[in-house]
């Protein structure tokens, strides 16, 4: 079949900057509807998958492989036979096999200006590998070694090449998903094996497979690929499906010479067989290398990619394991079966049933994370020239803007620039975001006013894109992306709620919002971004400093109280009589002075709030929830008993209630020296970064607690990522603590028996055993340092609340002595306060 139409069209004279070609700039231009999953190789082979109600239609085109360069320079170097065309070469069918094709775009030199055919791309890669080699006199391994070229996923270059884009005319609930969960008698797969599969799907599917016998893992393998073939599924799904089930599934099927055919009909049969890479993890600041796994014909989906992009914003998700993230989100059914982690194999031998209940809970609660957090992922695929499954964890700037981008300008016959790296000098120009903190100490009547998308509204009402961005692609995007934002909320709002309409709507603006924010921050990316002006971007912030700065002195010039600003917000205290529509109109009128296109939006209102440093303080909601936000009050390596002493002292602190902060303190002091508290609430929790080859070469020179609990318990193997539980004991030794619940456990993880030796011809099953009784014996035990965690509760938990308390009135407060009248320089306690933040207005005339 022939390509479709071809993205190279257009030269940028003809472009009109219209609303139809701000659309085809957004969301491509070709028609093609329901589109499901694409498979493209290097040779320019492509499958399309395309769903019309129930069924899928499998087509196979051709499209032509390409890559960007700078000159034609190291290919006339090696003899390359080149040949020029106006916008593509003749169909691949027609061509000939040993020409390299090329396409000059409009452009200045030293930009991607050559647009490269061939109809192997990997003879093409050779052959500028070596003409580049020859250039620069050393040995190259691939052209990421080079800034002189840029290329795409044979994916990516089909999709941008004919304007297509997955999800045309459909809705999420139009997809059929599919949900697996694998139940192991351990953690590695070298150490245990499958007994149990659980599998749901969106169109009814509800089932276990099962293997109680060592020889019935093959056949249970064999038969979820079946079963998967069967169903054959858009999207699979499971949470921490890269991190375990595929690894586990994958190595079993090794060592069984099981294969693992997942993919769909019409692919050729080695891309159905599931296949691993390594990619780049972009979520925040946890990115790391990772396996991925993929499948012809089908989108594979962890959701816990997609929960961790949610806590990045949110940044108050207690873990990412699937029970708690199911209960924090209120999709936990009050009928759902728990086991613990390491009493599910003991479970299944006595009571089978109870664990397919709880296997099928499993993949119920991750069907509704799906439907939960899956709906914004699923519109950006209708408008970025990537596969779906991609964009789940893609950074919205350089792996959804940039896409698009690209697109936009060699639909257009353009060139695209090539990065500079320019660094705006150090002079004080690029001061970044505003950020102040006007007050510390306990506020009350407290609101919270925020500069709707400060920075896109910036870029768009003064026009700031980059230089580079010649045809203006980007902030044509962000205009049109502004409005039919708003359309799609206003669309929601009036649908029947919970309808395919609403839910439809609803997840367009929330990825239209994820796009609209990353615009300033690709403008800031520097040498990774294609259309990156460093320039540009300081003059969004230093506008975005005046505005803030205009609302701050609006607000002073009130007698407000003002706690604290930060970038496009700012919280500050209200008179204790003020109704919230005073507030509200009070954010309208100071709003009203701001330029046109800036919008001043009345976010939130407080009880109260104590301010302890910048970007970190507690809030208390009107109907009683603490919110604590910022590293320096919550920490994810907390102690549990430290924890609830904060959240219950930060409470009282915010109510002014100084006794009950108080006696908050002394019961926990008291708890810890009657050792009431099991070992299991004073253990901290930390994530490893050390590889074991690591650790045991500076072991000698400097121990760390974490690691040296592993050792004391036998283990010798441990991978970076695993978070580790300890606590320490009377003789100051650390002792490891497994967690029964662990449920993100990297692939491969050995799980030992605590002791140093396991005995021999110990089963798997019998050493998990071990390890669950041993673990909840620890759990349970009080050998702990008592002195030592008195000293962390002052020093770690209560000393977080310095600052809400003159240094008098703290030292009092958390001195462990119970008669504070006896000492004549302390005052008395019902005379302690917070420090208060008061608004003070302008008395009238």
């Amino acid at each position: 079949m022939a390509p479709a139409e071809s993205a190279v069209g257009n030269s940028p004279a003809a472009l009109l900057c219209s609303q139809e070609q701000e659309d085809a700039y957004l969301f491509g231009w070709n028609p093609t509807p329901g589109i499901v999953s694409v498979w493209a190789n290097r040779q320019g082979e492509a499958v399309v998958w395309r769903r019309e109600g129930e069924r899928v239609h499998c087509s196979h085109e051709r499209f032509w492989p390409w890559v960007l360069a700078t000159s034609l320079t190291d290919l006339t170097a090696v003899g390359g036979h080149l040949c020029r065309v106006a916008v593509l070469p003749p169909p691949p069918s027609e061509a000939s096999p040993g020409l390299i094709y090329y396409r000059e775009l409009d452009g200045p030199e030293g930009t991607y200006r050559f647009l490269l055919f061939c109809a192997d791309q990997s003879r093409l890669e050779r052959m500028l590998l070596r003409g580049a080699a020859r250039r620069l006199g050393r040995r190259l391994a691939s052209l990421a070694e080079l800034e002189d070229y840029y290329a795409v996923g044979p994916v990516e270059q089909y999709l941008m090449q004919t304007g297509q884009v997955y999800f045309r005319d459909l809705a999420y609930e139009h997809l059929h998903r599919l949900q697996f969960d694998l139940e192991t008698t351990a953690l590695d797969p070298h150490r245990g094996r499958i007994f149990l599969a659980a599998v749901r799907d969106s169109r009814g599917l509800a089932t276990t497979l099962e293997a109680p016998r060592e020889e019935d893992e093959p056949r249970l393998i064999r038969d979820l690929c079946d079963l998967i073939c069967q169903r054959d599924p858009d999207v699979i799904e499971n949470h921490n499906l890269f991190g375990f089930d595929l690894p586990f599934l994958e190595e079993r099927a090794r060592a069984l010479g099981v294969s693992l055919m997942l993919g769909r009909q019409g692919a050729p049969e080695a891309a159905r067989r599931l296949r691993r890479y390594q990619e780049t993890l972009a979520i925040g600041p946890e990115a790391r290398r990772r396996l991925r796994y993929s499948v012809a014909g089908r989108e594979l989906v962890d959701t816990l990619d997609a929960v961790r992009r949610h806590d990045f914003v949110v940044r108050d998700m207690p873990s990412y394991a699937l029970k708690d993230v199911a209960r924090y989100f209120g999709i936990a059914s009050a009928e759902r079966t728990y086991i613990a982690g390491m009493d599910i194999v003991e479970t299944y031998r006595r009571d089978p049933e109870r664990v397919r209940r709880y296997a099928l809970d499993d993949v119920e609660e991750v069907d509704g994370l799906s439907r939960r957090l899956l709906g914004a992922p699923f519109a950006l695929a209708s408008m970025a020239p990537r596969r779906y499954e991609r964009l789940v964890s893609a950074g919205p700037a350089m792996g959804v803007l940039e896409p698009i981008l690209v697109r936009s300008y060699l639909r257009a016959g353009a060139a695209l620039p090539r990065p500079s790296g320019q660094e705006v000098e150090s002079d004080g120009l690029y001061e970044g975001g505003a950020v102040h903190l006007f007050a510390t100490g306990v506020a009350e009547h407290v609101v919270k006013a925020d500069v709707a998308s400060l920075y896109p509204s910036l870029m768009r009402t003064f026009a700031i894109g980059p230089r580079c961005d010649r045809l203006g692609v980007l902030l044509s995007i962000l205009g049109r992306l502004t409005d039919l934002r708003l359309q799609h909320k206003e669309a929601a709002r009036q649908a029947p709620p919970g309808s395919i309409e609403a839910n439809h709507h609803a997840a367009t603006q929330a990825a239209m919002k994820i796009l609209i924010n990353a615009a300033y921050g690709y403008m800031g990316a520097g040498k990774m971004a294609l259309f990156a002006d460093a320039q540009a971007a300081a003059e969004v912030t230093r506008r975005g400093r005046a505005i803030l700065d205009q609302v701050v002195e609006a607000l002073r010039t009130r007698g407000l109280a003002l706690i604290e600003a930060d970038t496009d917000g700012v919280y500050f205290a209200v008179p204790p009589e003020w109704s919230e529509e005073q507030e509200r109109a009070l954010v309208t009128e100071i709003g009203a002075g701001l330029p046109s296109g800036i919008r001043l939006e009345y976010e939130g209102r407080y009880r109260a709030m104590f301010s302890h440093e910048v970007k970190n303080y507690a809030l208390l909601t009107y109907d009683g929830r603490l919110i604590v936000h910022g590293v320096a009050l919550r920490s994810s390596r907390a102690e549990p008993f430290g924890e609830r002493f904060l959240r219950r002292a930060l409470l009282a602190t915010m109510l002014g209630k100084v006794h009950e902060v108080r006696t908050a303190y002394l019961e926990t002091v008291e708890a810890l020296r009657a050792r009431a508290l099991p070992a299991a609430d004073v253990a901290t929790q930390v994530r490893l970064t050390k590889t074991p080859e690591t650790y045991f070469a500076s072991r000698q020179s400097h121990q760390e607690p974490a690691y040296e609990a592993l050792i004391k318990a036998g283990r010798r193997h441990w991978f970076p990522g695993e978070r580790v539980r300890f606590y320490r004991t009377t003789e100051k030794q650390y002792v490891w603590l497994p967690d029964e619940n662990t449920e993100e456990v990297p692939a491969g993880q050995e799980w030992l028996a605590l002791a140093p030796t396991s005995a021999e011809g110990e089963t798997p099953l019998t050493t998990m055993e071990r390890v669950r009784q041993s673990s909840k014996e620890l759990a349970e035990r009080r050998d702990y340092d008592v002195e030592y965690y008195i000293r962390l509760l002052t020093s770690s938990y209560a000393a977080r609340l310095r600052k809400a308390f003159a240094p008098e009135d703290f030292e009092a407060l958390f001195r462990e002595d119970r008669q504070l009248s006896l000492f004549a320089e302390t005052k008395p306690l019902e005379q302690i306060q917070p420090r208060w933040i008061r608004c003070q207005l302008p008395r009238p005339d």
